[in-house]
């Protein structure tokens, strides 16, 4: 049999695919956007729905984070998305993507706008939406083709990406561990390289508190946090070039208040990107050396939180498996497919901690993504679902050499 007439059906839904996505990315789903993540959910479920044999939409619990009053405060996520067809089937494929997007429901970037040149400007359209959109179509192919009942599926959807995952990590991991391999629809490169190996992540703040005082009268009664963290600020800057490729970046600082006051609290956020798993215990010991020593000095307490949520996503066989298999695919669509390391991070880093062999950036092609200037590529719609349109029919036809990987059994759903 042919794949030919599956594909062939993708090129005719490019009008509505394009549809799909503008409807899609003018739903707001920030991350922290519970109502319009629950929207943007309720519209996933609608259209996945007809193909499934199981839709779960699960609730997660909520983020506890440090405020900047120095508090802890729980913020409510969204829910998550999970779609399951043939769960009994000998081989198993894992769908990932996620809803939310980086632009809040107070930020000025809510609609889309035609560029005129085959590309779409909006919110979401490369990251992720684009390759929802794509997922979908993919899969549609897949069950009307006759290779279909060879193979099953699940689709995981979560609202919680674009902050690091954090009430979903457990949702990815126990679905990768009922699979055999891992699809993600992150966006490609704009060229459409795929990206291979991936650095880790991890997310801290650094609370220091001192004592307010008048800055005139009783300056020496007080202790000034904002100092006391802009020093230490500058010793975690400091590490950057102090191993190879751990990167350190203090995104947020926030303190004082009227320029007569000491002010008597002040906070950092920052983020680290590692390569090497190992890299982790050296970067806790240097940040907790250093804030040790803040809150050593007379007057002051500091205070480290946070952690590590995405490991480093090494290249290993599985993956260079899985990429050369989508790399013949492509090729038989006219497609090189290019494979290159990248230092950001994506849910493939969880799948990979789970020892999920995945390829990760299988989305739209486009760019500029968590900017006002984020676009699609609009032919890319169509070329990318054909892609895994096409791998899933020919992973179902018996045409791929699956990794070798004890695949547990389907744990019971947690709602």
């Amino acid at each position: 049999m042919t794949y030919t007439p599956y594909l062939d059906w993708i090129d005719g839904q490019a009008a509505a695919m394009e549809t799909r996505l503008l409807a899609w990315a003018e739903i707001n789903s920030g991350s922290r956007n519970r109502d319009g993540l629950v929207r943007m959910c309720t519209a996933l479920e609608e259209a996945f729905a007809p193909l499934a044999d199981e839709t779960e939409v699960l609730s997660l619990p909520p983020l506890r984070e440090i405020a900047d009053d120095g508090a802890v405060k729980e913020v409510p996520l969204g829910p998550a998305l999970r779609i399951v067809k043939r769960p009994d089937a000998a081989r198993r494929v894992l769908l990932v993507g996620h809803m939310d997007t980086v632009y809040g429901a107070n930020h000025p970037f809510q609609s889309c706008r035609d560029l005129g040149d085959g590309r779409i400007n909006g919110p979401g359209v490369a990251d992720l939406k684009g390759g929802l959109v794509v997922m979908l179509a993919a899969l549609q192919a897949f069950e009307n083709s006759p290779y279909a009942d060879r193979l099953g599926w699940e689709v995981l959807i979560n609202p919680d990406e674009e902050i690091g995952s954090p009430g979903s990590a457990p949702l990815l991991a126990r679905s990768a561990a009922a699979a055999d391999v891992g699809l993600v629809f992150e966006p490609s490169l704009p060229d459409g390289t795929l990206v291979g190996a991936r650095k880790g992540s991890g997310n801290f703040t650094v609370v220091v508190r001192g004592r307010a005082a008048h800055a005139g009268r009783e300056h020496h009664l007080g202790r000034n946090a904002v100092a006391a963290l802009a020093r230490g600020v500058a010793a975690i800057d400091g590490l950057n070039g102090a191993r190879p490729n751990v990167t350190f970046n203090v995104g947020r600082m926030v303190g004082g208040g009227p320029v007569n006051v000491l002010p008597d609290l002040a906070l950092a956020r920052l983020n680290v990107r590692m390569a090497a798993a190992e890299d982790t215990a050296w970067i806790e010991g240097e940040l907790a050396r250093i804030v040790a020593e803040l809150d050593a000095a007379e007057g002051f307490s500091a205070s480290l939180s946070g952690g590590f949520s995405r490991p480093p996503k090494p290249m290993n066989p599985g993956v260079q498996g899985l990429f050369d298999f989508l790399k013949d695919c492509g090729g038989a669509l006219g497609l090189d497919l290019g494979l290159r390391s990248t230092g950001g991070c994506c849910d493939g880093n969880n799948l990979a901690a789970a020892g999920l062999p995945n390829i990760d950036t299988l989305g739209v092609r486009g760019g500029q993504i968590h900017s006002i200037d984020e676009f699609v590529i609009l032919e890319s719609l169509v070329e990318r679902a054909r892609l895994s349109a096409l791998a899933l029919m020919r992973m179902a036809a018996g045409e791929f050499d699956w990794p070798a990987r004890p695949r547990q059994p389907e744990l019971e759903s947690v709602k």
